[in-house]
């Protein structure tokens, strides 16, 4: 089977003027650029990356230039050597100038690759987590490029990792079939919704059976006080309540704040300074270490440019928590890599999700990584908000504040042809 050509959507759904997804530093309009990649077999790959409204033309752009060379290969080419294939992409000799290995090329990259894993998956007749639960330790460890992080985790530490993960697969897998996998939603507290609002989706997200719920902090500090206590008086002392501050604040100023927030007993504090700042958030991980006694950890990843940020991350003891994106890294090559890190370093992985079609990604990762990697859920959850789901033809299903299973072949990529036509920038119907 070859791919025969690429095609490009700039998709764009207007959600700043309600003030969904709000936070210290964003307001925008959900966007994804959009790649199908079509075959002369007539079975079609979906991938996208998220961007946030104005420039996603951008990496649009970015997509065309790199598609050559997915244009013309196998799927079996591809798979026989993935790393080659990653390369191809992140090491274009001219391109790549422009990156290396993040913003927009990354990004661009990352749409290109998660269309040929979820063509792949759909050839194999599987959810992408079942594809790569199943596939041989070897197969696995052939799909990461070790170059830069081998400091960290060799590719003999990784296939270790992997077939230990091999013990026990089918009653996790059970488990989770049975009780699908724990979540948390950031729905109820972007920055820009007024206390009534935060109130009202507090009260019916713990009805619904939510126990874990994120807000945005990064406002000023009595008001992002006085929103952590509303939220605390709906969801009582047992329910874990996580704040993101989006990078707004200095290390100094972080530190200063998560003082007072302290009271509201907070699980973590996600992006709490600039997103390359390793040392930064080593600081304020031992701060909040020592403020609340252990109980608060330091959580980031979802602007993490590659695989070498998340190593010193690690490295340094940065972080608590590890927050995967499934395509703001250059797509599940990069993303295996990164579990595989924090298995080394014993960090549980809590995917970003929201926007437009991460979670649909981030559950398949978050269940390999479940089945094959991490196998505990101790600390595990995958981000919910509640936005944007009926757009993709398998949407997410939730119930009781977990995920369950998806069950279609392939990654939860593929939008609605209507939607499409419907969002499409600037010629759909919703922005003329």
């Amino acid at each position: 089977m070859t791919v025969t050509a690429v095609d490009v959507h700039d998709v764009r759904f207007p959600t700043a003027a309600a003030g969904d997804g709000s936070d210290a530093i964003n307001r925008g309009d959900y966007s994804a650029t959009y790649v199908e990649l079509h075959t002369d077999a007539g079975v079609t790959g979906a991938g996208f990356t998220f961007t946030n409204g104005r420039g996603n033309e951008i990496t649009c752009a970015a997509v065309r230039a790199l598609a050559h060379h997915v244009t013309g290969r196998t799927v079996a080419e591809i798979f026989a050597d993935p790393v080659a294939f990653w390369r191809s992409l992140t090491a274009d000799v001219q391109l790549r100038w422009l990156g290396p290995e993040k913003g927009v090329i990354h990004m661009a990259t990352g749409a290109l690759v998660n269309a040929v894993w979820d063509l792949r998956a759909k050839l194999a007749g599987k959810p992408m987590w079942r594809l790569l639960a199943e596939l041989p330790t070897d197969e696995l460890v052939a799909s990461v490029d070790f170059r830069h992080i081998t400091d960290a985790l060799t590719p003999d530490e990784a296939g270790a990792i992997l077939d230990k993960g091999l013990v026990g697969l089918d009653d996790r897998l059970a488990a989770l079939t049975r009780d699908g996998f724990p979540s948390y939603t950031t729905s109820v507290g972007w920055l820009g919704y007024p206390d009534d609002k935060v109130r009202a989706l507090t009260r019916a997200a713990y009805a619904q059976g939510w126990r874990a719920m994120k807000m945005k902090v990064g406002g000023a500090p009595a008001d992002d006080l006085r929103r952590a206590r509303i939220i605390r008086s709906e969801i009582g002392p047992d329910a874990l309540l996580m704040m993101d501050a989006n990078q707004v604040w200095d290390v100094d100023e972080a530190i200063t704040n998560m003082a007072a927030l302290a009271e509201v007993d907070p699980y973590w504090i996600e992006e709490p300074t600039h997103a390359d700042d390793i040392l930064g958030h080593a600081r304020i991980a031992r701060a909040v270490t020592d403020l609340t006694g252990g109980r608060c950890r330091v959580a980031t990843g979802e602007v993490a440019a590659n695989r070498v940020i998340f190593k010193q991350l690690l490295q340094a003891e940065a972080i608590g928590v590890m927050q995967i994106d499934a395509c703001r890294v250059g797509g599940v090559n990069e993303v295996l890599a990164e579990i595989l890190l924090a298995a080394k370093f014993g960090v549980p992985v809590c995917p970003h999700a929201g926007g437009v079609g991460l979670c649909e990604y981030v559950q398949h990762l978050a269940v390999f990584d479940h089945l094959r990697v991490g196998t505990s859920l101790d600390g595990r959850m995958v981000e919910y908000v509640d936005h944007l789901h009926e757009h993709f033809t398998d949407p997410v299903r939730t119930r009781h504040g977990r995920y369950l299973l998806p069950e279609a072949p392939g990654y939860s990529a593929t939008m609605k042809p209507e939607s499409i036509a419907t969002y499409r920038f600037p010629d759909g119907p919703v922005w003329r």
